[in-house]
Formats: structure tokens, C-alpha cells, sequence
């Protein structure tokens, strides 16, 4: 139903056009959820080291720098500061493991009432099956991660591996067109500067042409992903992509 020669009604780009924010709040949605945040405490960590520690710990029990480089927008500064006092109480891959199934608690949670989440789940995994991990250390890490069994824990895993693939892509891309990843972060999320660890980040006049180019290198990244998606399979993505991030808005 997935991939076959037949032509998609869309292009690639479409597709993620369609779906690249969504699937953006979707996977975000369970970071800093009160059931997330209560096993976090259950740990022993607090609720942004248990987000820096299980994003990160995908990648295994790396050191704070390979964390930091993997995120690219956080002051490094604070990665380290973090990073290692939460590794004090819980090792990154440990982490990881608790994270991974807030994330699956989080969609059984929000995905009760969804329908389609099995076509979902067959689309959007062959979309990461057909991925390169070369050069997207993050996404490689969540890739590898073991999926659960029920559709409503799988989809959001799966909806948090799809993030960390654009998110991984996009970072390369953001600093292929010349853009520091943290003036990247401030144009688009100025609110959240603080948040990252940063005071005052200057963004540069031609920061916008310059991240046109990044979301346009990005889409060329993925483009190869998308496209294995049939007729059917790009509206069981879309309608799937759709109907799951208005359960996580409620």
C-alpha cells in the first residue's frame, strides 16, 4: 500500500509541507507533559534535564559536547551544567528508556479516539525506513529506539522520530546556509532565547533569505523519504498527521 512505482497524487514537498509543523507539535507535545514531568520527579530529575537527558540519550551515553552538537540550538554552557549534574542521577541512555515511554503513554493518553493510526504507522514508517541516517546522529538514535505494540503508543513514537528527522535535517541545513544555529533559533523562536540559555542574540538582516535557503535544503534532504509514499499512503500520513495534532492541542 506504501511504496510502490505508482506516481503520488503530491509531491514530496507537498507531503511535507502539509505535515512538517504538525508533526513538529505532535512530537514535541509529551516534553514537558504533567505525566511526563511526574515520572521525571519519580527519577529524580527535573523536568529539563529529563528533556535534555532522554532527547539525548537516543544517541547513547554520550558526553555533554556530543549532546550539545546534536541540538545545536542550547547554550553549551548550560547543556554542560545540565547534562552532567542529571547524568549524576540517571545515566543518558537510562533516561532515554523513561523517556521513550512517556512518549508512548503520552499518545495511549491523547490517541484513544484517533482513527487510522494503523495506516499512519504503516506510512510513516516506511518514510523513516527509507531515511539516510549518515549525518543525523540524533534521528539515528530515536530511529533505533524499540517501538510498543499498541497504535496509539507506536504512532506518537513514531510522530517523535519524524521530528527528530526533520529537526536533525534542518539543523544541517541551517548551518549549510550560513546561519548560526542560535540566530536560527531567535528568529524563529524569539520568545523561547531564554529558555535555551541565551541572553541577546543579534539576528542578521538577511537571516530570513538565509533560512528560506536552510527550509528549502531541508525539504531536498528529505525529499527521498517522502517520496515512497503512494496515493494511499499520503493520505493515510496526512489525514493521520492531521487528526493526531488535534488531539495533542486539547
Amino acid at each position: 500500500m506504501i511504496v510502490g512505482a505508482k506516481l503520488p497524487a503530491m509531491s514530496a514537498s507537498e507531503v511535507m509541507s502539509a505535515t512538517a509543523s504538525d508533526t513538529g507539535n505532535i512530537g514535541a507535545s509529551f516534553y514537558f507533559a504533567p505525566e511526563s514531568l511526574a515520572k521525571g520527579t519519580d527519577a529524580g530529575l527535573d523536568g529539563m534535564r529529563l528533556y535534555l537527558l532522554g532527547r539525548g540519550g537516543v544517541m547513547g551515553d554520550v558526553n555533554a559536547a556530543v549532546a550539545q552538537s546534536s541540538f545545536g540550538y542550547f547554550n553549551p554552557e548550560m547543556i554542560t551544567k545540565m547534562w552532567d549534574s542529571g547524568i549524576e542521577t540517571l545515566s543518558a541512555s537510562e533516561a532515554a528508556a523513561l523517556y521513550w515511554e512517556c512518549a508512548a503513554e503520552h499518545g495511549r493518553v491523547k490517541f484513544g479516539d484517533v482513527t487510522g493510526l494503523a495506516e499512519y504507522c504503516a506510512a510513516a514508517e516506511a518514510v523513516i525506513n527509507a531515511a539516510d541516517r549518515d549525518g543525523l546522529p540524533l534521528f539515528a538514535g530515536a530511529a533505533s529506539m524499540p517501538l510498543v505494540d499498541d497504535l496509539p503508543g507506536r504512532a506518537y513514537q513514531l510522530a517523535v522520530v519524524l521530528r527528530e528527522l526533520r529537526g536533525s535535517a534542518h539543523l544541517a541545513a541551517v548551518r549549510s546556509a550560513g546561519i548560526v544555529p542560535r540566530e536560527a533559533h531567535a528568529y524563529k523562536r524569539p520568545e523561547m532565547v531564554e529558555m535555551f540559555g541565551w541572553k541577546d542574540v543579534t539576528v542578521s538582516d538577511d537571516t530570513e533569505a538565509k533560512m528560506v535557503i536552510a527550509e528549502e535544503r531541508t525539504d531536498a534532504v528529505l525529499e527521498c523519504c517522502y517520496s515512497v509514499l503512494d496515493e494511499a499512503g499520503e493520505s493515510a500520513f496526512i489525514a493521520g498527521t492531521k487528526a493526531m495534532a488535534a488531539a495533542c492541542a486539547v
